[in-house]
């Protein structure tokens, strides 16, 4: 039988031209919260070829499977969502306003490039704010963007116009940003939180199947939808697949660019390797496997602290059905939802090793119990 790939063969080739084309691709595409499901299609079809069955559920979640018949299911997971704005009133003068669909930030809303996603297809506009020139007014205090005074203009002159363009009251929309690079190895994007994960989760399998890795359980790669409204896709898979374990990867800030204080954030940095998380969810003989694993294998990692929840789907899988041992692999990113994202291209290679390695090293008969 062949040998599995070293681990400096295996790096080299996660990050290679094809899969940097699909990253590319399926950053760019509008998959916000609750119309996820274009972004789904292009997951799917890109993990068909390394699984051996997937299925969807009613809201869009897609898992992909791997030993589908095998009675113990380890989960890796992300989401696919991206935080985006709703259309919410037409004026009679054709300007739109809009509602938060998710944690937009609307601070960095003025002046962007976006996309409405109405009935006969998606209309470019552009969220409008007056002119510096009129702005300096000594008797009134200068505008700030707030969620009700922000309004898109995509270039009509009435609201029959802007009908007419097949836009209406719940049109989503999303910016027009995509994915670029930038110097010493940092990508950019929209939506890195988290479509980054569900690449990653998907170089896994691509790397078992490369490899002939054949796993002792059934692997299910889920790519949950709404994490950014509750983490209402994770509840909803968790509960129909029942995990034994579930290892989930999400964002986390990279606490190094001024404004942040790391005094209540932690330190993590890009580049410097994916972050383990203790808290309350994640359950700690898991977290010690997976700090185990990168010690022997060489990778890297930072750790961060959560109080309470992680604020990620871990939560979800972790507190399902009769609880299920959770941790959670998160990959530095600055600038988290605004629309240049940033991130560095050797965590995400790491970020897969990790979990590549930690399924390998993964059996049935690992205890996770804290009486053993």
């Amino acid at each position: 039988m062949a040998k599995p790939k070293k681990t400096k063969e295996t790096k080299s080739s996660i990050l290679n031209d094809t899969s940097l084309s699909f990253l590319k691709t399926y950053i760019n595409n509008a998959s916000a919260v609750g119309f996820e499901s274009s972004g789904q299609k292009l997951w799917l079809d890109y993990l068909k070829p390394y699984i051996d069955d997937y299925f969807t559920d009613a809201y869009g979640t897609a898992v992909g499977i791997i030993n589908p018949e095998h009675p113990f299911k380890v989960v890796i997971e992300a989401h696919a969502d991206e935080i985006s704005w709703f259309v919410n009133y037409i004026t009679e003068q054709g300007f739109i306003y809009v509602k938060r669909n998710g944690g937009v930030d609307h601070q960095v809303a003025p002046a962007k490039r976006v996309w409405i996603h109405g009935k006969k297809g998606p209309v470019k506009a552009v969220f409008g704010w007056p002119a510096i020139h009129t702005r300096h007014n000594p008797d009134t205090k200068e505008p700030q963007p707030k969620p009700d005074n922000l309004f898109l203009d995509c270039g009509a002159k009435s609201k029959k116009e802007v009908e007419a363009l097949g836009i209406h009251v719940g049109s989503v929309i999303t910016y027009e940003d995509g994915f670029d690079q930038l110097a010493n190895g940092h990508f950019i994007g929209r939506a890195f939180d988290n479509r980054i994960g569900g690449f990653m989760i998907a170089q896994v399998a691509r790397l078992l199947k490369e490899n002939k890795q054949t796993l002792p359980f059934g692997l299910y790669i889920v790519n949950a939808v709404q994490e950014e409204i509750g983490l209402r896709g994770a509840e909803m898979i968790a509960r129909r697949i029942k995990p034994n374990v579930a290892i989930i990867t999400d964002v986390t800030h990279d606490t190094q660019t001024p404004f942040i204080n790391k005094n209540i954030e932690g330190d993590t940095a890009c580049g410097e390797g994916p972050a383990l998380t203790y808290g309350p969810a994640v359950q700690n003989k898991l977290l010690q496997f997976i700090q185990d694993v990168a010690k022997k294998n060489k990778i890297d990692v930072q750790l961060r602290v959560t109080s309470r929840s992680t604020g990620t789907d871990t939560d979800s899988f972790a507190y399902a059905n009769d609880g299920c041992p959770s941790a959670l692999i998160s990959i530095p990113l600055r600038y988290m939802h605004t629309t240049v994202e940033m991130l560095h291209k050797d965590d995400i290679i790491n970020t897969v090793q990790l979990m590549y390695d930690t399924l390998k090293a993964l059996t049935p008969g690992t205890s996770f119990s804290y009486f053993d």
